[in-house]
């Protein structure tokens, strides 16, 4: 069965925080590659594949009906988390688009997350906007991965519900924000590496920034700051005991 589907490294990261006997949605589905995935290997699971546009809406419909899941894997088409109902889910999956996106997904659709105990999110890009907003709306970072694949570097962010124990320090709250919580406690040779591409690009843009004619003095100094975090981190590299 090993064979019958191969996701990426990225979205197989994704399926192992899953809980088992799950019942979940994951919108933006690509193919319904994972939710198919899932269900072939956990005869308990459920769920709903979410997708906007039309092409994509039908080759998720042509998977799950390769697989002979339909009777599992529903596949709907409309906009983010619109296309559930309320408690329909526990489990949620938003992967493989900008970070901004996925914060406008939960943002726009959170009145249909009553019932989800489980955020799995995995931004391409942005990552601070989402954990901000799960922040913001009583959902815990529990785990947070960092892969890298086909020379692109992945964050995986899972994020629960009236979990136990919060990661978060007050003085320390938007640098964590910035890099993750769990990935600053333990940074991995793929963390620094990509926190090394990070400094060159905002050396690149305060300098821009610096040439330019009329010059944002308050946006200068943001980017300043976060460059001296990124600089003190990368200074400590793998001293897991330092902020």
């Amino acid at each position: 069965m090993n064979n019958i589907i191969k996701l990426s490294e990225r979205l197989s990261t994704v399926a192992t925080f899953i809980t088992e006997g799950a019942v979940f949605a994951d919108i933006g589905s690509d193919h319904a590659y994972l939710p198919c995935y899932v269900c072939l290997y956990d005869s308990k699971a459920h769920a709903i594949a979410g997708e906007v546009k039309e092409g994509p809406f039908k080759s998720a419909i042509e998977t799950v009906n390769k697989y002979d899941l339909s009777s599992r894997v529903q596949v709907r088409l409309g906009d983010g988390l619109h296309v559930l109902q309320d408690r329909e889910v526990n489990l949620l999956v938003v992967a493989g688009m900008g970070g901004s996106l996925i914060r406008s997904i939960l943002e726009e659709g959170k009145d249909r997350l009553c019932g989800v105990q489980r955020i799995i999110a995995q931004p391409n890009v942005n990552e601070r906007n989402v954990r901000k907003w799960l922040y913001e709306n009583n959902y815990t970072i529990t785990c947070e991965e960092i892969l890298e694949e086909n020379g692109h570097i992945y964050e995986i962010i899972v994020a629960d519900r009236n979990a136990a124990r919060s990661p978060y320090k007050t003085d320390l709250l938007q640098k964590q924000l910035l890099f993750g919580p769990l990935l600053l406690e333990h940074k991995t040779e793929t963390f620094i590496k990509k926190w090394k591409n990070e400094l060159s690009k905002r050396i690149r843009v305060i300098d821009e920034m610096k040439k330019a004619r009329e010059q944002n003095q308050n946006k200068i100094s943001e980017f300043e700051k976060e460059l001296s975090w990124v600089q003190e981190v990368l200074k400590n590299g793998g001293d897991n005991s330092k902020q």
